[in-house]
């Protein structure tokens, strides 16, 4: 989608109601309702962070979301695909700021050229014990990404009309605490399988945009 057409139709994006876990529990795994009565109690005192769902036009002006590939190391979200983000830190005045520092410091974003639109659902991830916050955003120039190295193994570009496909939405195998694989749902973008809580804070993103593309 052309990125002005974009611009037009999401400007009634702050006035339409959020989707919520109505929506991110279509590409919940199953056992997600288990977890979160497993938490209850920790859910209480659970570590903040936030991201974005940041959407920009590329070279040809065509729509874009930026999604990153996290590196591989020793911990719950290795090598898995998500948001630009991170947790809530001492010196940002909100969570909103924490999103737009973070996308800064992973892709390289200005956080000047970065215009909030809305916030999401928040979501709870039982495996981190963390409260994320996702927001909605644009930036109305082409951005030239620098990943952060020690963060970011791989920077993914998603065009809107790929995001908004139906046949990305797929099922995939996933190993668990368990030691037995499960079949959960998934979205393939650009090759790349995304499950768990991107996947459901996606499905909201999508469903947002449906009612006003």
């Amino acid at each position: 989608m052309n990125f002005n057409t974009f611009l037009k139709s999401i400007s009634k994006i702050k006035n339409i109601e959020l989707p919520g876990e109505a929506s991110q529990i279509k590409m919940s795994p199953p056992y997600r309702l288990e977890l979160m009565e497993r938490n209850r109690e920790l859910m209480k005192t659970a570590k903040q962070a936030a991201v974005l769902a940041l959407f920009y036009p590329n070279e040809n002006n065509e729509t874009y979301l930026i999604l990153i590939l996290r590196k591989t190391y020793k911990g719950v979200h290795s090598a898995q695909v998500g948001f630009p983000g991170g947790k809530l830190e001492e010196n940002d005045s909100d969570l909103k700021m924490t999103a737009l520092r973070e996308t800064y410091e992973e892709v390289g974003v200005q956080v000047e050229n970065v215009k909030v639109l809305k916030q999401m659902t928040p979501m709870y991830i039982p495996p981190s014990n963390f409260t994320v916050h996702p927001f909605f955003g644009i930036t109305q120039s082409t951005p030239s990404f620098i990943k952060q190295d020690s963060e970011v193994e791989d920077l993914i570009e998603v065009s809107l009309s790929h995001f908004l496909d139906e046949s990305i939405v797929i099922k995939t195998s996933v190993p668990t605490s368990y030691e037995v694989n499960i079949e959960v749902p998934a979205f393939k973008l650009n090759d790349h399988v995304v499950w768990g809580a991107t996947a459901m804070m996606l499905s909201e993103v999508k469903d947002l945009l449906k009612k006003v593309l």
